[in-house]
């Protein structure tokens, strides 16, 4: 006895295809609002010439991360005079004197961290050897940067979760 052919599942997925997308189609379609982006402040520096200084441990990280993308977008080359900071702005300018040798470096801020409690900065390899801090792996140092020459206003930007935002850097023009 031969047995019936098993069309009867092929014909119920096909129309179960179509019943979906024709509902789909006929029901009226309403838009969707953009979902507003929670304010956000930035700190700014005090004013022209202003100086930060910090004091705290410095370490160092090099060959690991060679190549690889910095939170700037640039790509790490230890033997550059460059340092990570968790709140220091990208692309700041700043002296790292050792405190226990005297010897200072001028480095660019173009990455974050250091991620290990009770570090202030991370510097790269070569920074780390012109301070006289390369063996030892850790020194305790102070950070001196100044502000920028014309300093920011404090201006309301989206969070990274966000999917929309309000340009609010545009001048409004006063009313006449």
């Amino acid at each position: 006895m031969m047995s019936p052919p098993r069309r009867l599942p092929v014909v119920c997925g096909i129309g179960a295809a179509w019943l979906a997308l024709l509902s789909s189609c006929a029901l009226p379609r309403q838009p969707v609002p953009p979902v507003a982006a929670p304010a956000v402040e930035e700190a700014v520096p005090a004013g022209e010439g202003s100086t930060v200084e910090q004091v705290g441990n410095a370490s160092w990280y090099g060959p690991a991360q060679d190549g690889k993308a910095t939170a700037s977008g640039e790509i790490f080359d230890h033997n550059k005079l460059t340092a990570a900071h968790r709140t220091l702005p990208l692309g700041t300018k700043a002296v790292v004197t050792n405190l226990e040798t005297g010897k200072s470096v001028n480095v660019t801020i173009n990455d974050r961290g250091p991620f290990v409690k009770g570090r202030k900065i991370d510097l790269s390899r070569a920074a780390a050897q012109r301070i006289g801090m390369s063996t030892n792996g850790v020194a305790k140092v102070k950070i001196e940067t100044k502000a920028p020459r014309h300093p920011t206003k404090t201006r309301i930007t989206k969070s990274r979760e966000a999917s929309v935002a309000t340009n609010t850097d545009i001048p409004i023009p006063a009313p006449e």
